[in-house]
């Protein structure tokens, strides 16, 4: 009895065919994504290349030097030419989301989900429109469309996806220096938000814009919040004992504006780049990415760069330290107020909700200045 071996050797041609179809496709991919890597990389060093001397040739002819006291430097770097070919799927979802190309974003996964829903109803409630969560596992992206908060799951690399997965708040906040990129390349400005905050007015309303970076402070009064003289005393100097220093608390890097320009992108680059080989605190790094400037041996970032107003982008050590204690300052209605000083993050959101939106006026009283 002869078997007809024709259909057996079909389907297995068949199953061959596909498996070599399976693996162009995957080839394919890692293709364009090196293209992609490669155009960017190509493009950013073309746009450092005398970027001086391009910006002032886009802003105008040369001018000579105005009189005393009307010359001024360029503030604003120009932003990056769109690429949406960087995350087709993305643009599609920031071009329905954002107004004016802009947006708040924040990064969350399910371990923070009561706080995210405290964020988003006062967002809601304030009547901002434009804003993102970036899901960080499948249970985020399920709480959002549970709630209709805008949300979106990237495809990202296994790193990224088993910090996000399983990460604590500090390693979750390294992440968005390697996410806010794509947004920037499609040249959205963004406001990255923890979750952490108590939305009272719409940020976008008291913005400069100016800036590349633009960042709420960890200071706590004038000086620490936007910088002063600090002199350090060394006795044996005699004469020149006293030597001066400048000193200015630190940005927080869970509340900042930035705009997409190569500068701004670059300072994500080389944050995630050190985050990546340092145990170390993504808002250490961010601030010395920032301020620190070029010396001997290390180029520093050419950011320009803007402190928000203290009382309107409020951390809670300004609030409970200074404003609740205080009758006129308690009469002032912040934009945000970051419970960023405190791990009992919580009751104290709750507690700054009862305060500036039902209007308890003992609602702060019970908790203390620090945390216990």
């Amino acid at each position: 009895m002869k078997v007809n071996a024709a259909p057996c050797e079909s389907l297995e041609r068949t199953n061959i065919l596909k498996s070599e179809l399976a693996t162009l496709s995957e080839k394919n991919a890692e293709l364009k994504q090196e293209v992609r890597e490669l155009t960017m990389k190509l493009q950013l060093a073309e746009q450092r290349k005398d970027q001086a001397e391009k910006q002032f040739l886009a802003l105008g002819p040369k001018h000579k030097a105005g009189p005393f006291g009307t010359v001024k430097s360029l503030r604003t770097n120009p932003a990056v030419t769109p690429d949406e070919s960087v995350n087709p799927r993305l643009a599609k979802i920031l071009e329905k989301v954002a107004v004016r190309k802009e947006l708040i974003v924040a990064l969350a996964n399910s371990y923070v989900e009561e706080m995210v829903e405290i964020w988003s109803e006062n967002i809601k409630r304030v009547g901002i429109t434009n804003y993102l969560v970036v899901a960080l596992d499948d249970e985020m992206e399920s709480f959002c469309k549970s709630k209709e908060v805008p949300v979106y799951q990237g495809n990202f690399d296994e790193g990224i996806n088993s910090i996000g997965r399983r990460g604590g708040n500090h390693a979750v906040s390294g992440l968005k220096f390697h996410v806010l990129r794509e947004f920037l390349q499609l040249g959205y400005s963004v406001l990255l938000s923890d979750v952490d905050i108590i939305y009272l007015q719409n940020p976008f309303d008291h913005l400069y814009r100016d800036s590349d970076v633009e960042s709420m402070s960890d200071g706590h009064n004038n000086m620490t919040a936007y910088g002063y003289d600090d002199v350090f005393d060394e006795p044996q100097m005699g004469w020149a004992r006293y030597a001066h220093t400048m000193r200015i608390w630190v940005y927080n890097s869970g509340f900042f504006y930035i705009r997409p320009t190569i500068p701004s992108i670059e300072l994500l680059d080389r944050v995630a780049s050190r985050l990546s080989r340092e145990n170390a605190w993504d808002q250490r790094v961010f601030n010395e990415e920032l301020f620190i400037p070029s010396h001997p041996g290390y180029y520093g970032l050419h950011a320009s760069r803007r402190t928000m107003d203290m009382y309107l982008f409020m951390n809670s050590n300004v609030l409970f330290k200074t404003v609740r204690k205080d009758a006129n300052l308690r009469k002032l209605k912040p934009v945000i107020v970051h419970v960023n000083y405190h791990p009992d993050k919580l009751r104290r959101m709750k507690a700054v909700m009862e305060f500036y939106v039902n209007g308890d006026q003992n609602a702060l009283d019970p908790l203390p200045d620090g945390s216990e």
